[in-house]
C-alpha cells in the first residue's frame, strides 16, 4: 500500500515488541509501531561502502506527516546512492563529545596543576559563562562566530570578564584539538579582545596604619600573621601560604621560596628585613614550629591554609578599605620601594619577576641592594626606625 497518515492510525498496535508495515511507493520507507502504541517512520537502506544493512528513524507521526516522511525517505536515498550513511553520521554525532564533555576533562586534566586561586576562577568561568551558553554544542562544530558572540554578549555587562572567559575557553579548546576531540583550529582565536587599563592600587600611609591595628584584633592571628607576611615580603598569597619553616634561614635571614609555588616556576631567594624575621620568630616561638607549614588550616583538613578570604574581608570590612584586594599588599610593597628611590632591578629581585636584567645584576639575596632595599621597605611600612645597614663584602665570614 502506498501509506497514508489514515492508514497510520490504523495500524494494530501488536502485544509486544514493535510491527513495520512498508509502503510500496518508496523501496524501504515504512511506519513502525510498538507494543507502547508511538508510531514512526522508517527507512531501511544499505550503506554503499560494504552493502551493510541500516535502519533510520526519520520521524515521529502524527508530527510528520505520511506525504513529508516519503519525501524526507526520498531525499536521504538520493544521498546514501551518492554514499552518504545516515546511520553512521548520527552515531559519529552521538559520540563526539560536547563542550559539556570538554569542560569536565579541562577540570579533571588541566586545572588541578594551577594555583588554588586560578582553580577557582577557571571553574567559575566555565560554571557561569561557559557553559550554560555553548555547553551543548558538540566541540568540533563551535565556530569563530559562536565564540565572538559569547564575548560579545559577556562583555555588555563585564568586559573584563568577558576576555578572561575567552581566555579560558581558548585554553580547552587547545587541549580538545591536542587530544583528537577537535580537528579544527582554535574557534576563540581572532576574537578581539575589549581593552583593560592595568588596576594597580596602593594601600596609603594612613590606610597601612587601620591595616595593622585591625590585625591586632583579629581573632584568627594564623591569617594576620599571613597578611603581615605578605606585606612585609610582598610575597604573593600562594608563595606565602605554601612556606615551609624548612623554607626559612634565621641565621641568613633569607627566605627560600621552591619553583613549585612561584609564578615564574624558578626558585627565588628573598633577603628578610628585621621586621619580617621579628614576626617570624614570634610565630616560630609561640608553637608554629611544631608544624611543617608557617600557615597550617585552621581545622587541619589540608597540610596548609588554602586561602585568606574571610580574614581578608573582615580587615576590609573593620579597616573601611573596600577598594583594597589581597593582592594589593604586594603592589603596595612595590610602590613603597619605588617611591624610596630603589631601580627595577632591585624591585624586580625583591619581587620575583624573572628578567634578564635582574637576574645578572642580582643573582644572590646576599646582594647589598636588595637586603638594604628590603630594611628600607619595612621600615616604611611599619613606621619604625630603619635597622643599620652592613655591606656584606666579604663573603668568606658570612
Amino acid at each position: 500500500m502506498r501509506l497514508t497518515d489514515k492508514d497510520i492510525r490504523k495500524l494494530e498496535v501488536p502485544t509486544r515488541g514493535n510491527r513495520i508495515t512498508y509502503d510500496d511507493n518508496v523501496k524501504g520507507f515504512g511506519a513502525r509501531v510498538t507494543a507502547a502504541g508511538a508510531r514512526a517512520f522508517i527507512l531501511n537502506y544499505r550503506r554503499k561502502l560494504d552493502g551493510r544493512g541500516r535502519r533510520i528513524t526519520t520521524g515521529s507521526s502524527p508530527d510528520w506527516s505520511a506525504t513529508a516522511a516519503r519525501d524526507e525517505a526520498k531525499r536521504l536515498k538520493r544521498a546514501i546512492d551518492a554514499g552518504a550513511d545516515p546511520v553512521g553520521e548520527l552515531e559519529q554525532s552521538r559520540a563526539t563529545p560536547t563542550v559539556h564533555d570538554l569542560a569536565k576533562r579541562f577540570l579533571s586534566d588541566y586545572v588541578p596543576h594551577k594555583r588554588v586561586s586560578t582553580q577557582r576562577d577557571y571553574k567559575r568561568q566555565i560554571a557561569v559563562n561557559i557553559l550554560p551558553d555553548i555547553g551543548n554544542l558538540r566541540v568540533d562544530v563551535v565556530t569563530f562566530a559562536d565564540m565572538d558572540k559569547l564575548h560579545r554578549v559577556i562583555s555588555e555587562r563585564a568586559p573584563t570578564q568577558a576576555n578572561r572567559t575567552l581566555a579560558v575557553a581558548s585554553k580547552m579548546f587547545t587541549m580538545a584539538k591536542k587530544r583528537g576531540m577537535r580537528s579544527s583550529d582554535n574557534p576563540c582565536h581572532g576574537v578581539e579582545r575589549n581593552q583593560e587599563n592595568k588596576r594597580k592600587v596602593y594601600a596609603t600611609p594612613e590606610e597601612l596604619v587601620r591595616i595593622g591595628a585591625v590585625l591586632d584584633d583579629l581573632e584568627d592571628q594564623g591569617a594576620a600573621n599571613a597578611i603581615r607576611l605578605m606585606l612585609l615580603t610582598g610575597a604573593r598569597r600562594g608563595e606565602t601560604l605554601k612556606a615551609r619553616w624548612s623554607d626559612i634561614h634565621f641565621r641568613a635571614k633569607t627566605w627560600t621560596k621552591p619553583a613549585s609555588t612561584t609564578k615564574q616556576k624558578g626558585e627565588h631567594l628573598l633577603p628578610l628585613s628585621s621586621a619580617a624575621l621579628v614576626l617570624l620568630k614570634n610565630m616560630y616561638e609561640a608553637g608554629a614550629a611544631k608544624d611543617v607549614y608557617l600557615f597550617p588550616p585552621p581545622r587541619g583538613k589540608t597540610e596548609y591554609r588554602l586561602d585568606l578570604d574571610d580574614a581578608w574581608a573582615a580587615v576590609r570590612k573593620t579597616a573601611n578599605i573596600p577598594h583594597l584586594r589581597l593582592h594589593d599588599l604586594r603592589h603596595t610593597y612595590d610602590s613603597v620601594l619605588a617611591s624610596a628611590g630603589q631601580s627595577l632591578p632591585v624591585i624586580g629581585a625583591l619581587l620575583g619577576h624573572a628578567t634578564p636584567i635582574t637576574k645578572a645584576r642580582y643573582a644572590h639575596p646576599f646582594d647589598d641592594p636588595p637586603r638594604a632595599a628590603t630594611e628600607s621597605a619595612a621600615a616604611i611600612l611599619t613606621g619604625a626606625d630603619s635597622a643599620e645597614i652592613v655591606p656584606l663584602t666579604d663573603r668568606r665570614h658570612g
